[in-house]
């Protein structure tokens, strides 16, 4: 058994853990910045920068005490080198380089999306390769044939707005707070979700990648019009995401083998989206996954797998690897019409 501590600090979540290659969660801490950054209505990367420096040494020394651990105890480090706010991103690195190095243990440079895209195995130890992932958050949106640590195939991304990024700009245009995502999802409750016509960009086409910039201009629209209840306008929004998604999913499904649908990443905590997706797996025949809506949103404990998943694999990482603020999974992925750094 080994013994990994993770490290987490791309976007405006700071977070630590320790967990082991049996699977089992030793310790982890998460601290959000959702109100330092609420008055901006989305995440500021200096601010976001600072208060990781200011938080992440504690709640290092909080998991290896919860733990009753030290840091020569742990077989090896993990932390997101990317991608993510480049300023975030060092932070996590920097800590876990200067812990390696301190302690003479392996470095784990792991890509956040790797994180996401490991994460269900946590939890799941029957999820096996391959796998189809919809990974769905803030900053992307991706259709990827899992085959192995380290080894993606990207079937779709998006041309524009990531999903959490289309949530987040639709709850700004209805004046909810951030984040939007869980904002939508409240207000949309008690709303109708077919009272407001809305588009849904690229669906029915053969075109396999995602677009949710005109769904949000729609969104504007409505607002505007004064002719629609906010909550209307959330649900019906939310209807679209889904739709979206559901379509997008299915023509994936249609080019791989894969026995399993898994789902991860921020919006997957969304219950309208985890439960659309659960039925078109049961109707295509497919497994589904999905992890607990805690190791959905940025967390260390997926990092910390990650680290474990690839230390198993032999893939450790040198004490100059990079910060990176770009860094797909697949590298030989064509880059897409309007795609720009999402691809």
């Amino acid at each position: 058994m080994s013994i990994i501590l993770g490290l987490e600090s791309s976007c405006d979540d700071s977070a630590a853990a320790l967990v082991t290659s049996e699977r089992r969660i030793l310790a982890q801490a998460v601290v959000g910045q959702t109100q330092e950054h609420q008055p901006y209505g989305g995440v500021v990367p200096e601010i976001a920068a600072r208060a990781h420096v200011e938080i992440l040494p504690a709640l290092i020394e909080r998991v290896l005490s919860d733990a009753k651990l030290s840091v020569h105890d742990v077989d090896a480090v993990a932390a997101t080198a990317g991608p993510g706010l480049i300023g975030g991103v060092m932070v996590a690195l920097l800590a876990g380089k200067g812990l390696a190095l301190a302690a003479g243990k392996p470095l784990l440079a792991v890509n956040h999306l790797e994180g996401h895209a490991l994460s269900p195995r946590l939890v799941d130890p029957d999820l096996g390769f391959p796998y189809l992932l919809l990974l769905v958050s803030g900053g992307h949106c991706q259709l990827l044939e899992v085959r192995g640590v380290g080894d993606y195939r990207r079937l779709a991304t998006t041309i524009d707005d990531a999903t959490g990024e289309a949530f987040d700009k639709a709850a700004k245009l209805l004046g909810l707070g951030y984040p939007g995502g869980p904002a939508i999802e409240e207000l949309g409750k008690s709303g109708d979700p077919r009272a407001v016509p809305l588009p849904r960009p690229l669906v029915g086409s053969r075109e396999p990648h995602f677009s949710f910039a005109g769904l949000k201009s729609a969104v504007q629209r409505a607002v505007i019009s004064g002719g629609y209840r906010p909550e209307d306008i959330a649900a019906s929004f939310q209807q679209a995401v889904v739709d979206c998604l559901v379509d997008r999913t299915a023509l994936a499904l249609g080019k791989t083998d894969a026995p399993s649908l898994v789902v991860a990443g921020g919006a997957a905590a969304n219950q309208a989206i985890r439960n659309a997706l659960a039925l078109l797996a049961n109707r295509q025949g497919r497994r589904f996954a999905v992890p607990p809506t805690w190791l959905c949103t940025d967390n260390a404990a997926m990092i910390a797998w990650a680290g474990a998943e690839r230390l198993a694999s032999g893939l450790t990482d040198s004490l100059d690897v990079p910060a990176r603020a770009r860094w797909p999974l697949d590298e030989t992925a064509e880059k897409v019409r309007g795609a720009g750094v999402k691809a």
